[in-house]
């Protein structure tokens, strides 16, 4: 589906490249990473809690199956690479009682305490009413979007390493 007025990107300088079209992918994903923070940051609060957007992540990735996560694999996983925010983050979580920190050899672990249970779930209840109704029903497009960005995830990844060691 093309755009009647053209490309909208934010750049056009940008644009003008061997792939133009990815200068369009860039623009959107500023704008749903934007309104993605925001969208978590505002169901959080009126779940009942304030807090960053890196807490609500860190938080439901600390929830998902119920059990302790190594900070490694928090930030693997949430594709964090300043381990000290996630330790920020996760010291201000464990303030709140939301989570609990723990050891699993020289590992730290985090694990979800029931008030931070019960906090998630308050968000998914607000989730469930707020924003799936406005979503795109296409599922199977959703999916293979979501496979794309992680894709296009990994070739941003590599280039920040490629122009790193340059």
């Amino acid at each position: 589906m093309t755009d009647p007025l053209g490309p909208i990107v934010s750049s056009a300088h940008l644009a003008d490249s061997a792939l133009p079209a990815l200068s369009e992918v860039e623009f959107a994903l500023t704008m749903a990473n934007h309104a993605f923070h925001r969208w978590i940051v505002r169901c959080m609060a009126a779940a009942g809690a304030q807090m960053s957007a890196l807490e609500v992540l860190i938080l439901h990735q600390v929830a998902h199956r119920d059990r302790p996560k190594s900070l490694a694999d928090l930030c693997l996983v949430l594709n964090i690479e300043d381990t000290h925010l996630a330790n920020y983050a996760i010291r201000k979580l464990a303030a709140q009682g939301l989570v609990r920190t723990g050891r699993k050899g020289k590992e730290k672990t985090v694990g979800i305490t029931a008030e931070g249970a019960a906090l998630c779930r308050r968000y998914a209840t607000l989730r469930e009413a707020l924003l799936i109704p406005g979503a795109p029903r296409a599922e199977g497009d959703l999916s293979r979007l979501a496979a794309l960005l992680r894709a296009l995830s990994g070739s941003y990844d590599q280039a920040a390493r490629a122009a790193a060691a340059r």
